[in-house]
């Protein structure tokens, strides 16, 4: 018997039981990766304060004593779709709707804007339910002004909840649990018990140091360079690490490195400490900046760096 099944029974035999996949969207930079990482207690998913950090469909996997939830992290959804990158995070991001039972429409609890109508636009006609999470409660200092915001989205469409969390402090996540649990079909568990992620522990380790380049460089810089990992390889309890990160531009090349390469150094040892946690193991990094001109915009470059639709 496979270890699928092995779990299945064993979650089974606890009563009913329930599992499902849950798409997480919303406009850049309302904290659905936060939310994630959070929901899990792991990091899985990168985060930072810029826009646009997640740029692929990342699976976070809750197992309990009532459910697996499946969540689906994706990119945010926006309508600025100029260049291929861009339009390859909008495919991943909507094509999430599909075939999910719940999706999680992610805002910030104290503001809606032209672009999450946009996204609302985009979840129209969609036949799972819908509920609307409201993050960054804690920026909120009068209450009232809450229930007032509360009042005026649940006109905006048929939500099955409005539930105002703080995916940072984790405030309201129980609640939210919950009511997605209430909304999944009752099945056996589709992934193992101890499984938290689809991604591998390569496409991870390109993420975490990708994670610290975005946090670390101004505005331009970040959007146009992306990870790629040349060698990965297990030594005992060491992984060997090489990675090459690809700018868009010559002049970005100084930039990352930094003066005397103390901005690249100083990424590098970052994203190990993440790598070991993550890993649980040493781990030797080895990093390269490399110019591949364009590539955010020439479809073939994308698919040869990890951007092919699934």
């Amino acid at each position: 018997m496979s270890l699928v099944n092995d779990v299945s029974n064993q979650l089974l035999d606890r009563g009913n039981f329930f599992c499902g996949y849950v798409a997480i969207v919303g406009r850049p930079n309302v904290g659905k990766s936060t939310l994630l990482n959070k929901l899990l207690g792991q990091k899985i998913s990168i985060t930072a304060r810029k826009p646009q950090t997640t740029r692929h469909r990342i699976l976070g996997i809750k197992t309990d004593e009532r459910a697996q939830v499946i969540y689906v992290d994706t990119p945010g959804i926006h309508g600025n779709s100029r260049v291929a990158l861009n339009r390859y995070m909008n495919r991943a991001a909507t094509s999430s709707l599909q075939d999910v039972d719940v999706i999680l429409f992610v805002i910030e609890a104290s503001t809606w804007n032209d672009q999450d109508e946009y996204v609302l636009n985009k979840l129209s006609g969609v036949e799972a339910p819908v509920i609307l999470v409201l993050n960054k409660l804690d920026k909120i200092k009068e209450k009232e002004n809450l229930l007032l915001q509360l009042e005026k989205l649940a006109g905006k469409m048929n939500f099955a909840q409005l539930i105002p969390v703080s995916a940072r402090s984790g405030e309201g996540l129980e609640a939210l649990e919950k009511a997605v649990i209430g909304l999944l079909p009752p099945s056996e568990p589709f992934f193992p018990e101890d499984q938290i992620t689809d991604r591998s522990e390569r496409f991870l380790a390109a993420e975490f140091i990708r994670e610290k380049l975005m946090r670390s460089l101004g505005e331009e810089v970040p959007y146009a360079l992306t990870v790629e990992i040349e060698r990965f390889e297990d030594q005992g309890n060491l992984k060997n690490i090489q990675a090459v990160i690809w700018v868009a531009r010559p002049g970005h090349k100084g930039i990352v490195i930094g003066k005397g390469g103390s901005l690249l150094k100083g990424i590098g040892e970052q994203a190990r400490k993440d790598m070991e946690q993550a890993f649980d193991c040493k781990v030797f990094l080895q990093l390269w900046v490399k110019v591949k001109e364009g590539w955010a915009d020439d479809e073939r470059a994308l698919r040869s760096l990890g951007y092919y639709d699934d």
